[in-house]
């Protein structure tokens, strides 16, 4: 078996004929590759009836040999033909590195990647809309089946332990709206409008808009990793199994528990924002608290807290539904639970923006401004 392979030429009329012996093995090839690449002119047959022994190297230099002087293999035992055979189907050209594309064609490429995937998840997130309705229709129909519990720990995750960080965020966007807003409005001596700055961009659009940001990266991302975790642990596969519906057990109590919570969030959110702009004021302004208060009745207008509260539940459910059904897309592994997560956080902040934009120029429209 340790026979060094080796090789004799044969010469005959109907043409050349090279015999190889001995171990074609990788530690006993040696020179045995060099020396038949020696060989140019076309060979009859290659001979492997002296063979003892016979590897993958061996049979891909025998393969690739016959291949080139257009030889034909004979005396190969069966081992010896079934592995030269599987070493030809991997005969196949390898590309080591992609063709060269010109670089209009590459960013084409993913432009057209870009919108299809969005143009797929987004009408997936219609589709899992839709079913959100009919579970929600079917709820109401068996209100037994509703699952209050789980309802109420949403409100406590999603609500409950978001103040801290949601006060925190709004009473610093306060400060920072009002020492911009001073600054600029200082160079035309009117640095009492900050107040009017503070409160009508605070009720109107930033509480509500940074509180759906937050949420979107807080709760949104919870949705998507703790959903895409069951469906990766097939507990969602098991609960259809038992009867139990993931959208009546799963995505209902957390979007209803998001879309409730939302306009609490909001108007807590803006509340704490003018108290971070009045502090402000009261401190670089010398504009005392009950002139700021007295001032903010007088330019607030109520429809701006209306807006505030008619757009936080719509934000809800974009941002429950984008969670939920990123997380229930999950299939491969535990790379994919991160990247669905991602994606939630990505889409919700997106679609609650451009959203937002549609509100802007609606509420204009009907002279809400």
């Amino acid at each position: 078996m340790n026979k060094a392979a080796d090789l004799a030429e044969e010469m005959g009329d109907d043409g050349t004929v090279i015999r190889l012996s001995g171990n074609l093995a990788i530690a006993c090839l040696h020179d045995l590759p060099a020396r038949l690449d020696g060989y140019q002119d076309a060979v009859r047959a290659i001979d492997l009836s002296q063979v003892d022994h016979i590897d993958t190297i061996g049979a891909w230099t025998v393969h690739r040999t016959a291949a080139r002087l257009g030889a034909d293999i004979v005396g190969a035992n069966e081992d010896a033909r079934r592995l030269i055979e599987a070493v030809g189907q991997l005969d196949e050209p390898v590309t080591i590195r992609p063709d060269h594309a010109p670089p209009w064609k590459r960013v084409v490429g993913q432009i057209g990647e870009a919108v299809t995937n969005a143009g797929s998840t987004l009408f997936g997130l219609l589709g899992f809309f839709g079913a959100s309705l009919v579970t929600t229709w079917a709820l109401i129909r068996h209100p037994s089946r509703f699952r209050v519990n789980a309802v109420v720990q949403r409100f406590e995750v999603v609500g409950v332990s978001a103040l801290g960080i949601i006060g925190l965020m709004s009473f610093l966007i306060g400060i920072v709206i009002a020492q911009q807003g001073s600054v600029q409005l200082r160079q035309f001596g009117m640095e009492m409008l900050t107040i009017n700055l503070v409160g009508r961009l605070t009720f109107r659009e930033l509480g509500v808009l940074m509180t759906a940001i937050m949420v979107a990266g807080r709760s949104g991302s919870a949705f998507a990793a703790q959903l895409g975790t069951m469906k990766l642990t097939e507990e969602i596969d098991a609960m259809r199994t038992i009867g139990v519906s993931p959208m009546e057990a799963l995505v209902l109590p957390r979007t209803l528990a998001v879309v409730v919570m939302m306009p609490l969030l909001g108007f807590y959110s803006s509340i704490v924002a003018i108290i971070g702009g009045g502090f402000l004021c009261a401190v670089s302004l010398d504009i005392p608290p009950i002139t700021f208060v007295q001032r903010l009745r007088e330019v607030v207008p109520i429809t701006d807290l209306w807006v505030g509260l008619i757009k936080a539940p719509v934000f809800g459910v974009i941002i429950a539904l984008a969670g939920c059904y990123q997380g229930m897309q999950v299939k491969a592994n535990a790379e994919e639970v991160g990247l669905r997560t991602t994606a939630a956080v990505v889409q919700a902040i997106f679609l609650v923006i451009v959203i937002d934009a549609f509100f802007a120029v609606f509420f204009t429209w009907v002279g809400w401004n």
